[in-house]
């Protein structure tokens, strides 16, 4: 196809297995999938790309989910890239402050793969 791009899907979680279970998932899908075990990690990695979409774990340690996230909003040139949250638990709190931080999906854990790239392929519009 001319000027096809593959989307990139940057899954941020410190649990190992379930960033290759959403990698292994989202690249059956076609999708370039580029993972990243910290919030940290994850704002070094926007400092040198863009993907087209974050999943972000919110219960992780040192930076949290919301933490990361406000951050990449506070980045002028990130402040509206798609952002969807995985959690194993979506307590008012922080569906309120998701909510306030443009959070475009919510995707409980553990997530159903056909769950999960619906999801994402209604974010991404594809």
């Amino acid at each position: 196809m001319t000027g096809y791009r593959m989307k990139t899907i940057l899954v941020v979680d410190d649990d190992a297995m379930n960033l290759k279970m959403a990698e292994f998932i989202l690249k059956q899908e076609g999708y370039n999938v580029v993972t990243r075990e910290s919030g940290m990690a994850c704002l070094d990695y926007l400092k040198v790309d863009r993907p087209d979409l974050i999943l972000l774990d919110v219960e992780m340690p040192v930076m949290t989910g919301i933490q990361t996230l406000e951050v990449i909003r506070g980045n002028e040139e990130f402040k509206n890239l798609p952002v969807m949250f995985l959690t194993a638990s979506a307590d008012t709190d922080t569906v309120v402050e998701a909510g306030r931080l443009g959070v475009a999906e919510y995707v409980k854990k553990p997530f159903m793969p056909q769950e999960l790239t619906d999801r994402v392929k209604k974010v991404l519009r594809f």
